[in-house]
């Protein structure tokens, strides 16, 4: 264990530039986790945190790298590459072991074992395809009516330029832009009129379900109802009233959250495993009071943990029994400011005993204990590590630039070395 651990601050010491790859594995020693490198190929990449990146049988992690889509066995860690070419990955599907993506304007699926490829619709023009239902279906995007100005608005901003990685890493195509703020602000005010609309797995049939001049963005299926989709108003958070809810027939459009404070923000919303909770992040007000909140699709009960500003995350997940919450954590340029806020995170929700009035209607208050997974001192965060639990919840995968180049990750739950 001294060894890793010398290695690995030697590692940190020597100019990393000129190494000639990171470390196969260390332990953190600020945290006593073992930490892996999953991925051999600079420019590597895990999914966006809200994308399903495991194949359906839980045996392998789906990633992308500059030459296209390749997929891990998380059991002997050996990777080999599925999709050849510059192609935007939307998901793995979750009934059967294809991927779904797009190449020029056009959907198309491949089995991952077979290698079986299935051309499947043309987008429509101006549009893009963001998820697939649960029971691989159904696709759904959105488009921009007219010729208007195209703001990358229909897709997440760490998945819009997800495909071709130069060597230098301060402009990899999966930084956030320096100038996002202002787009957002433009991109809001224009006010472009847009559809949502799914497309059929087996016929190819496009059809518009909803048609708004808000920004629709961030769309999401259930993992487990085919017929229900999540979707949110795109823009600064403190203007917009951002998760909602469809149905496939475009009906029983519901906003989930609704703002009681000025200046409340939420959003990166995401789904547990079950298909039952909506999570998203909540800041009562902006950069101020932190949660992490819950939303019951079938009750519309309600639960807010609370957490500290350090512990704050850029995007949060949930592993699939639902005991176990992973963060990514932020630098001080996002928007908890926090002084010492990067490392990956571990927390254990806590209900707090209701000692008052016993009315589901309330919010159940909860906090999140946090532990230290690992110490992203050297991330720069302009990329965004996007964590998320491997099926068998024993570690959390992240994308980082820790050593220059961008990897794939994986943090191991269990600690292996007491503190």
């Amino acid at each position: 264990m001294t060894m890793i651990r010398c290695a690995f601050g030697a590692f940190l010491v020597l100019s990393v530039p000129v190494l000639a790859e990171p470390p196969r594995t260390w332990i953190d020693p600020d945290t006593g986790h073992r930490v892996v490198r999953l991925t051999n190929e600079p420019g590597s990449a895990s999914l966006y945190f809200n994308q399903n990146g495991y194949t359906a049988d839980g045996k392998s992690l789906v990633y992308t790298t500059p030459g296209g889509i390749s997929v891990l066995n998380l059991a002997t860690q050996q990777a080999r590459q599925v999709v050849e070419g510059k192609v935007r990955l939307i998901d793995a599907g979750r009934r059967s072991q294809r991927l779904y993506y797009t190449r020029d304007g056009v959907v198309f699926s491949t089995d991952v074992d077979s290698g079986d490829t299935r051309r499947i619709a043309v987008l429509p023009a101006r549009g893009s395809i963001a998820t697939v239902n649960a029971d691989e279906t159904l696709l759904a995007g959105t488009y921009i009516e007219g010729d208007g100005t195209d703001y990358n608005n229909n897709r997440p901003a760490a998945t819009a330029r997800a495909q071709s990685a130069p060597a230098a890493q301060q402009s990899h195509p999966l930084d956030q832009p320096r100038n996002k703020g202002e787009m957002m602000e433009q991109r809001l005010a224009a006010r472009l009129p847009m559809g949502l609309f799914t497309v059929n797995v087996r016929t190819g049939e496009i059809r518009t379900i909803h048609r708004a001049t808000d920004w629709l963005n961030h769309l999401l299926f259930s993992p487990t109802d085919p017929g229900l989709l999540m979707f949110c108003h795109e823009g600064p958070w403190h203007k917009v009233d951002r998760i909602w809810t469809i149905r496939t027939d475009g009906t029983q459009i519901q906003k989930i959250h609704t703002r009681t404070m000025a200046m409340e923000i939420f959003g990166h919303e995401f789904w547990s495993a079950d298909g039952k909770t909506i999570w998203y992040d909540l800041q009562t007000p902006r950069g101020e009071d932190f949660w992490l909140a819950a939303y019951r699709v079938e009750t519309g009960r309600r639960t807010w943990y609370h957490l500290q500003r350090n512990e704050w995350s850029i995007h949060f997940n949930v592993s699939r029994d639902g005991t176990l919450i992973c963060g990514d954590g932020g630098d001080p340029g996002q928007v908890a400011k926090a002084p010492d806020g990067r490392w990956l995170y571990l927390f254990r929700p806590e209900m707090l005993e209701n000692r008052g009035a016993d009315d589901g209607a309330l919010i159940q208050p909860g906090v999140l204990r946090a532990e230290r997974l690992v110490n992203m001192s050297k991330h720069q965060y302009r990329l965004e590590p996007n964590v998320s639990f491997t099926p068998d919840q024993k570690w959390v995968v992240f994308r980082s630039n820790l050593f220059g180049e961008t990897y794939v990750f994986a943090v191991e739950v269990a600690r292996s070395v007491p503190l």
